[in-house]
């Protein structure tokens, strides 16, 4: 993975500095995180660092935003993931992964196609209540 993404830096004229690949690391095989959630596991790396190779990432489409309300949480792109989709709980904000749906790319597919778009790509975040805040709204009524 390291080599992908120092690849993909040195394609856009970029080099892996040691702030770059420990953001990278944080970032490597976890859920998506809230940029608060990077910097607290980079003791060691400036936080200024941290954003700016972030903001890097972003640019070069190593990392993409996932809206979850008016906040974001970061996580690899498809470069260095296996396309997934996320459940989001609307109360506490816990994110994971959900596998793909090949009858539901599909769809995306033929829905892009049907209005000219070729190619497409897309993030999907279904939204609803966690197990754990289920209960708790069930016991409050």
């Amino acid at each position: 993975m390291v080599r992908l993404l120092n690849s993909t830096l040195q394609d856009a004229g970029y080099s892996l500095t040691q702030p770059r690949q420990k953001t990278f690391k944080a970032l490597l095989n976890k859920q998506p995180q809230s940029m608060h959630d990077i910097i607290m596991s980079l003791p060691d790396v400036d936080r200024a660092s941290v954003y700016r190779s972030i903001e890097l990432f972003e640019k070069l489409g190593i990392v993409h935003r996932l809206p979850i309300g008016f906040k974001y949480k970061l996580e690899l792109s498809d470069l260095f993931l296996e396309h997934h989709h996320h459940m989001v709980c609307r109360n506490c904000g816990k994110t994971e992964d959900m596998p793909v749906s090949q009858p539901l790319e599909q769809l995306i597919v033929a829905t892009a196609q049907a209005y000219g778009y070729h190619d497409p790509v897309h993030i999907l975040e279904v939204q609803g209540l966690c197990e754990e805040c289920f209960a708790k709204s069930k016991h409050q009524h």
